[in-house]
């Protein structure tokens, strides 16, 4: 397996578990739920999430780029569906929690990033 695809793999797991711990309602019932979930949610956002992005372009423009939040809502809890042992309570638990897994997720890739190359 390559490094980089492990490291970004760990670094989601780890923001997930964040995540986890800061939003009441997004919970995991242990790692390997989380591990699962880290899993599924970059093949959801490899392959998935592009196709729902270039079919909603349209609704896209007309709201300035809240649709695009909303598909990745959508898929997140989407994704807690597919997972057994990772639960997330609400809807507005999932917006909450989607907006706090792209922070942490920036950051923690922030200081993951190799300045050498």
């Amino acid at each position: 397996m390559n490094t980089k695809l492990l490291i970004k793999i760990l670094l989601n797991i780890f923001s997930l578990l964040i995540v986890s711990y800061i939003i009441p309602g997004f919970t995991f019932s242990n790692l390997w739920s989380a591990i699962v979930t880290a899993i599924i949610m970059g093949a959801v956002n490899t392959f998935i999430r592009p196709v729902l992005q270039i079919l909603f372009i349209p609704l896209t423009i007309i709201t300035f780029g809240i649709s695009a939040f909303l598909i990745n809502v959508v898929l997140l809890w989407g994704v807690s569906y597919i997972v057994p042992g990772f639960e997330i309570l609400n809807f507005l638990t999932a917006v909450w929690a989607s907006i706090a897994l792209s922070f942490v997720s920036w950051f923690l890739n922030r200081l993951g990033d190799d300045k050498r190359s």
